[in-house]
């Protein structure tokens, strides 16, 4: 008999678990306490919320509950912070965590993972190397949207997007320095090619240009499209897959495919992870041609399985961005591993004053 599909958001997760108070050096004052996910035949997956869930959903959580009889728990929006409470004091209840990279390379470096077999992956099948504890997923595109209706004369580069006399309008922006800074930088005449190592104080100099018109710094991914749809916001930076789903929804929300972030997602298991077995299992499970392609269909992402890529339709393949256009730019997850916390720590503060 198989196991259902849990899909919570974080809050309704942290109400029906508990949560503790920790120390306020550690910087995020609450975890989950609750002992529920500890049982056997669980598993907790951190992952996103909107579409996003429902793709996760239907192409990995279902399949894998109904083949291994595991109760799979979605909970929404990866935090690092909350990552490093749990594994600092030991009190860990997420297993699956699905991250950026350099969110993962960071969590990597700061030892927040528990180590891979490489024999658990096809290597040779993967775009990207399994690392010591984290394996590809698959490669994401960024950029920004935008209402055609509302907009016919839109934007196409990140400096359009700057340009508030020409394109006025409110715009949104990730709440975290990946991505928002290297896009200033775009906005800012850097080429892509040049863009690492990131001249930060360049970056902060052009967010300081854009700042009064920004009208949401967007932590929940589901709102860089949602805020656009409802008009409170013109020009918001989004992800491909967001749009894709947006527009099959039948709203008049565009992408420009002109300037582009591409970065690679990951798969890693927490450190102390209550349900290691079944996250190692599921990494597996995820990893698995057949389930790359349908996860895939549903996102319009790029599997980090070759074989995978065969197996997406024809419709969703011009969603994916080519990572050799010269003016897209491609993350340096390495360079992010070592300048992580420190400039997302500025990040944050510049973004309260």
């Amino acid at each position: 008999m198989s196991k259902p599909v849990t899909a919570l958001p974080r809050r309704r997760f942290l109400q029906a678990s508990g949560s503790t108070m920790l120390a306020a050096a550690i910087g995020a004052p609450m975890i989950l306490t609750s002992k529920t996910s500890r049982a056997a035949g669980r598993l907790v997956v951190v992952s996103w919320g909107g579409n996003y869930r429902v793709g996760v959903e239907e192409a990995l959580a279902k399949p894998f509950a109904k083949e291994f009889g595991v109760e799979v728990i979605l909970i929404d929006t990866p935090d690092l912070a909350k990552v490093k409470a749990q594994v600092m004091t030991k009190n860990v209840e997420w297993d699956v965590f699905d991250v950026v990279g350099p969110m993962g390379f960071t969590g990597s470096k700061n030892g927040y993972w528990e180590q891979l077999d490489p024999a658990l992956f096809d290597s040779k099948d993967l775009i990207a190397p399994v690392t010591k504890d984290m394996v590809p997923f698959y490669g994401f595109t960024g950029g920004f949207c935008y209402d055609s209706k509302k907009h016919p004369e839109a934007p196409k580069t990140w400096a359009d997007f700057w340009d508030v006399k020409k394109f006025p309008g409110r715009r949104a922006l990730r709440n975290r320095a990946s991505e928002t800074l290297e896009v200033a930088l775009l906005a800012d005449g850097v080429p892509a090619d040049k863009m690492y190592p990131l001249d930060i104080e360049r970056a902060f100099k052009a967010l300081d240009r854009l700042k009064p018109h920004v009208g949401k710094w967007v932590d929940q991914t589901p709102q860089t499209v949602s805020l656009v749809q409802t008009g409170e916001i013109d020009y918001s930076y989004t992800y491909t897959t967001r749009v894709k789903a947006a527009q099959e929804a039948g709203q008049t929300i565009d992408f420009a495919f002109d300037e582009n972030l591409i970065g690679l997602e990951y798969l890693a298991v927490l450190k102390g992870a209550p349900n290691k077995t079944n996250a190692m299992k599921f990494l597996q499970f995820a990893m698995r041609p057949e389930n790359q392609a349908a996860l895939m269909n549903h996102l319009a992402n790029t599997p980090a399985s070759k074989k995978a890529l065969e197996m997406v339709k024809p419709d969703v393949r011009k969603w994916m961005s080519n990572p050799g256009n010269p003016k897209h730019v491609v993350s340096n997850d390495m360079w992010w591993a070592d300048h992580y916390d420190d400039v997302s720590r500025r990040f944050k503060e510049w973004a309260l004053t």
